[in-house]
């Protein structure tokens, strides 16, 4: 994606400017890119709301469903998409970063069999995931992101790293914990900043690599969350892994085990009986 006079070339992105800006970002900045999921049923919707004169909010980017994208603001203008937030030394996060916004869902509720969004809008299963979230305790349900979003994610986020300093990908959880949950577990974005630093390789691009010596163990817990890490910061990657289900074990760090089942990824090692061929 080619970035001229901070915004995106017409053949890639609809330009739709919005003048909810508190100017352009002071010298050195931007330097940080927060994700966000719109929480609305459509990017048309949540487009209305971010160009609304009357809704103090905006960002720089809505990424459709399909990854068509839309620019609001120049990446050189600050926007309003970060709200009351912290990261590290810094707070008021808004005057260091580019809002991207991911149409989605977000959190969902069931009822009976069906998943419902905030705004009434049901969910089949297969566009559900269940996880838990790394800063809460309970499982829940989490419209989940197309393959078409996370590339259009990943294009964006390497143009922008090569024309500005960009030094943090965060969620919009990271910077505001306990206040917003954007973009969730349904969200890879732990594989998202690996792939940005490989220079663009995805993990099916690598080699395997085997072992003679394979080991294999069950699930012995009801749900065991499957992490993109070692550790309770790493997002989960997909629907917990229910009592029973086989994994081969790639390795381990400490108390957790990177495991495959066949998709690979990281497990809390109690939680696993090893034994079996």
């Amino acid at each position: 994606m080619n970035i001229e006079h901070h915004l995106l070339d017409k053949a890639v992105a609809d330009i739709q400017k919005t003048s909810k800006t508190s100017g352009a970002f002071k010298e050195g900045l931007p330097d940080t890119l927060v994700l966000h999921y719109t929480a609305s049923a459509s990017a048309s919707s949540a487009i209305k709301t971010f160009l609304d004169p009357d809704v103090a909010v905006s960002a720089h980017i809505v990424i459709d469903r399909d990854g068509s994208v839309t620019q609001l603001l120049p990446f050189n203008e600050t926007g309003w998409h970060a709200g009351k937030s912290a990261w590290k030394d810094r707070t008021s996060l808004n005057q260091y970063s580019i809002g991207i916004e991911l149409v989605n869902a977000g959190k969902l509720m069931k009822t009976g069999a069906v998943w419902r969004s905030w705004f009434g809008k049901e969910y089949p299963e297969n566009e559900v995931m269940q996880a838990v979230h790394k800063n809460e305790s309970s499982l829940s349900g989490w419209h989940i992101f197309t393959e078409e979003q996370i590339e259009a994610t990943f294009q964006l986020c390497r143009s922008l790293l090569k024309e500005y300093p960009i030094t943090y990908i965060l969620g919009h959880d990271d910077i505001s914990p306990g206040r917003k949950v954007d973009p969730g577990p349904a969200f890879p974005l732990d594989k998202l900043r690996d792939r940005l630093s490989k220079g663009g390789r995805k993990e099916d691009d690598e080699p395997e690599v085997y072992s003679s010596d394979k080991r294999y163990g069950t699930v012995d817990v009801r749900a065991l969350n499957i992490r993109s890490g070692p550790g309770t910061s790493h997002s989960t990657i997909t629907a917990p892994l229910s009592n029973g289900t086989r994994v081969s074990i790639l390795s381990e760090d400490k108390e957790w085990m990177e495991v495959e089942v066949p998709i690979r990824g990281w497990v809390a090692k109690r939680f696993i009986k090893e034994g079996g061929e």
